[in-house]
């Protein structure tokens, strides 16, 4: 169970993400801040590039950098997005990151979307990705 400063201070980590945001061409800014399950705090933003294609979203680098510094078992995620000179909205994430997001996460893993660190939508991942496919499906 996360406690409510827990989500207000995750929530909070993934709007200051937008500020390092690379974004030239949607002007769409992404932050996020996934908690391990150790209580530990990986940040990613999301990075576009010219081809479409190599850009990643704010939540898979959070995963990524997590992963690559030894952390694969997670509780929740924040996730904060909108245009760069625009409100904050209900942000959810693509099919890409949920897919993701289930290689290393349970169905009961908690997704915040945020529009302020009090303002946030909660979600697990069985809501945004069901009937999902896991790596327990290749066993």
């Amino acid at each position: 169970m996360i406690d409510a400063n827990a989500i207000s201070d995750l929530c909070q980590k993934a709007i200051d993400m937008r500020s390092e945001s690379y974004a030239p061409y949607s002007d769409f800014l992404v932050g996020s801040a996934i908690l391990t399950e150790e209580g530990k705090i990986f940040t990613g933003c999301n990075i576009e590039n010219s081809a479409f294609g190599p850009s990643i979203c704010a939540e898979r680098t959070a995963i990524v950098k997590a992963v690559s510094e030894g952390s694969k078992d997670f509780s929740a995620i924040a996730i904060a997005g909108g245009k760069r000179d625009g409100d904050l909205q209900y942000c959810a994430p693509c099919g890409v990151c949920r897919q993701v997001m289930r290689e290393f996460c349970k169905p009961s893993f908690k997704i915040y979307l945020a529009k302020s660190a009090t303002d946030y939508k909660e979600y697990t991942l069985a809501e945004l990705l069901p009937e999902s496919f896991g790596p327990e499906n290749l066993e």
